[in-house]
């Protein structure tokens, strides 16, 4: 006999016992589904009151992200942290724990709980100190002081230092990179002379610098001092203290290449007939001889030209190897042999002038139709005037001239 087994049990008792469990059962399955529920709809609620980062700062916080201990004072030695696109409040936390920023992550969460601001941290490089009390490292955070001035490049900037004809002096990007990555530490200012950036601008394996296979060729044939003019695209960059000449310049590099990439080249290239570099020569040019309105028209004038071929005859070409700001050029320099020089050569110069922005890349791509072979600045705001025949151009640049326009 085993009664254990139910073996002498009554089989309708049998059946109410597993009916009963399987009411218990079902009971315990809606109970979770319920809890589930109930845990989505706090997230949403949080998402949709505070904003998704607010909202995972609560959640992690307080779900726990680690034991809580604290130091105290504003802290001891300078360090930099970084603040990485997309880091959460609790990544910032975890990245000032591990450099010893904070004691704990939970001293950064908490003291920056109820200040908005933490949320908005953006992304770049930060001086702090070691050993911050937490209050201490949220303030710090959320001071425009502490975060390191990026790189700013505009359109149209280039590589070298320019120079006005009244002698002063507009600094290019390699001297403004210098300028970017400057750090005082503990009282002593430190930099990457603008003369490493040279040399490694220069000198160093294209492809160490993150080159890609579509300019190679072209940067590998170009005059050394000109092989990165136009791979430095406009906008933000976010520059690291402390790293060598050669890694900063690989790090601006491979910003630039996302927004190329973004901007259509090498992939946008293709129906225009010509390489992805050379495009990106032609959006320099447009960048440099016009108004962002008349690009468009002045990309069409450039690839008229280069059909024919005529040459492009370009003031803004002469004066890139001139090193000066674009402005009307002379009889004389007109005159001078090189590459550059495009009343003289037939083609593209061997490299951009310049650093296009988006809107000139978009021109270069996509010129607007049209039968236009010559333009010329025909009003003082910049705006150019656009002629098919050389008489036509030149009566507007005669008018022009007289009207002081340049």
């Amino acid at each position: 006999m085993n009664d254990d087994l139910g073996l002498f049990t009554d089989p309708e008792t049998r059946h109410d016992e597993r009916a009963a469990r399987g009411r218990s059962d079902a009971a315990a399955r809606r109970a979770k589904r319920r809890r589930k529920r109930t845990i989505l709809w706090v997230v949403v609620a949080l998402v949709l009151t505070g904003g998704g980062v607010g909202a995972y700062y609560g959640y992690r916080t307080l779900s726990g992200i680690g034991s809580y201990d604290d130091f105290a004072g504003a802290g001891e030695a300078d360090v930099v942290v970084e603040v990485k696109d997309g880091d959460l409040v609790t990544t910032i936390a975890t990245t000032l724990k591990e450099q010893g920023v904070v004691a704990s992550a939970r001293a950064f969460t908490e003291a920056g709980a109820n200040d908005s601001r933490v949320t908005a941290i953006q992304p770049g490089f930060y001086l702090m100190k070691t050993k911050m009390s937490g209050q201490a490292a949220v303030a710090r955070m959320v001071d425009e002081a502490a975060k390191i001035v990026p790189l700013e490049v505009k359109g149209g900037n280039v590589l070298h230092d320019l120079t006005a004809q009244d002698g002063s002096i507009t600094k290019g990007i390699l001297s403004r990179l210098s300028d970017a990555s400057c750090v005082e530490l503990d009282g002593v200012k430190q930099c990457v002379p603008v003369d490493q950036l040279r040399d490694a601008a220069e000198n160093a394996d294209p492809a160490a610098l993150g080159i890609p296979e579509w300019a190679l060729p072209d940067v590998a044939a170009a005059p050394k001092e000109n092989r990165l003019e136009g791979l430095i695209a406009p906008g933000l960059y976010h520059v690291k203290p402390g790293a060598s000449a050669a890694e900063l310049l690989k790090g601006v590099i491979a910003t630039s290449l996302g927004r190329l990439q973004g901007y259509g080249i090498p992939s946008g290239s293709g129906k225009t007939g010509f390489r992805p570099y050379e495009v990106l020569v032609i959006a320099s040019l447009i960048e440099k001889e016009g108004v962002t309105k008349d690009f468009g028209k002045i990309s069409r004038v450039v690839y008229s030209r280069l059909a024919l071929p005529q040459k492009l005859e370009l003031d803004s070409t002469v004066n890139y190897k001139l090193d000066r700001p674009h402005i009307t050029t002379s009889d004389a320099d007109r005159e001078k042999s090189g590459p550059y020089n495009t009343y003289k050569v037939h083609g593209l110069p061997p490299t951009p002038i310049g650093s296009p922005g988006r809107e000139a890349i978009t021109a270069a791509i996509t010129p607007e139709a049209g039968p236009w072979m010559y333009f010329v600045k025909c009003q003082k705001d910049g705006t150019s005037c656009f002629t098919n025949t050389y008489d036509e151009h030149r009566s507007v640049s005669d008018k022009a001239r007289a009207e002081g326009v340049f």
